[in-house]
């Protein structure tokens, strides 16, 4: 079964969101992790799992969204933890990309949200961009374990984050003709490869610059087959095996 372990479907987003789902029930997808990025869309991810039976919700505060976050904000996750559909913490992370100036503040609020992982015992979705040491930093003196979302670093940083037993989020980037991703995902043994589409973002070649969905994600699947030189199938059942490993379902 196909597996997306990452996506925002946002019904602001999508025109008919609930025609989008009804084809994913039609798809090889069998299973939906939608993520929320505050307090808004956390909710939001919930409610989607609770309409659909394939879907499951992860919660937390992106690292763009931690600036007005309140002391009182972080009472949500005592609602959001003891929903039996919310699997994980997440998106949560680090992003220096745009937001390097407000750098003490996301490390902040990324290692309180660690914490709350820790003391719920539940896996954490991280958010990374142009902050892989930090992040490393932080998680190596943690007891969590998760998956680096959309994952498009070096080898060196996917086997720092392996041997922490993270597994790594691979998207429609794999399909893109510059991007190194590939030659690193080659060398990176299928039990540490989930995949995910990232929705609305990141849509797969060929097409790229369109809205993306989880309808999109046996192109990125072809993509790793064709790159580890296995069929489709073992991709299908070898990412659906770690993701299952990873979340507890029931």
């Amino acid at each position: 079964m196909l597996i997306d372990i990452h996506c925002h479907l946002d019904e602001h987003e999508y025109k008919d969101l609930d025609k989008l789902m009804e084809e994913i029930l039609d798809s090889e997808v069998k299973m939906v992790i939608v993520s929320g990025s505050d307090i808004k869309s956390s909710n939001e991810a919930i409610e989607l799992a609770h309409k659909y039976d394939f879907v499951y919700a992860t919660v937390g505060f992106h690292p763009h969204n931690c600036m007005n976050l309140k002391e009182r904000d972080y009472q949500m996750f005592d609602k959001w933890l003891t929903d039996k559909k919310v699997i994980a913490i997440g998106e949560i992370g680090l992003d220096y990309y745009y937001d390097e100036e407000v750098k003490d503040k996301q490390i902040e609020v990324f290692k309180r949200q660690i914490e709350i992982a820790e003391a719920y015992q539940r896996p954490v979705i991280i958010h990374e961009r142009n902050a892989s040491e930090d992040i490393y930093d932080i998680l190596k003196n943690c007891n969590v374990k998760g998956i680096i979302h959309c994952f498009n670093g070096s080898l060196e940083s996917a086997n720092k984050f392996i041997d922490l037993g993270f597994l790594l989020g691979i998207g429609g980037i794999i399909t893109f003709k510059k991007n190194n991703l590939k030659e690193v995902v080659k060398d990176i043994p299928l039990d540490y490869l989930v995949l995910e589409t990232d929705s609305p973002y990141l849509t797969p070649v060929p097409f790229r610059g369109k809205q993306n969905t989880p309808l999109n994600l046996p192109l990125v699947a072809s993509a790793m087959a064709l790159i580890k030189e296995v069929t489709y199938s073992e991709i299908v059942s070898r990412t659906a095996n770690n993701v299952k490993h990873l979340f507890d379902f029931n």
